[in-house]
């Protein structure tokens, strides 16, 4: 079996607890990605959390949490699902750490250009 990779879509929000559509995103997200990594054989939705993000506390963001087989291909398969099905593909950050190991997410993909930085 290959090595598997915690891989996490975040999107910027502007309240802690989010708006009605951040909500509905966030169940679009999680069922689209869910049916692509499922039908890929490539991983599954593993959860969500949205709120202040932990580094900066008047930054706000939902995170929802992959577990992936392979790194590259669920990186690719994310982003394609995404800007398919239009569910705002131009606001998300994705990064990714192995699976079951302590480490910090290292940022893989960022919708604007320039942006180095990543935490949950």
């Amino acid at each position: 079996m290959s090595e598997q990779f915690w891989l996490v879509v975040q999107y910027p929000l502007k309240s802690e607890k989010g708006s009605q559509r951040d909500h509905w995103l966030k169940e679009k997200v999680m069922e689209y990605l869910e049916i692509s990594l499922a039908d890929a054989d490539l991983g599954y939705v593993d959860g969500f959390d949205m709120g202040r993000s932990t580094s900066d506390q008047k930054k706000y963001a939902l995170n929802i949490f992959c577990v992936v087989n392979e790194e590259e291909r669920g990186i690719a398969l994310v982003k394609k699902v995404l800007r398919e099905s239009r569910l705002d593909h131009t606001r998300i950050k994705i990064a990714t750490m192995p699976y079951g190991k302590e480490e910090t997410y290292t940022l893989k993909y960022a919708h604007k250009k320039g942006v180095t930085d990543f935490s949950l």
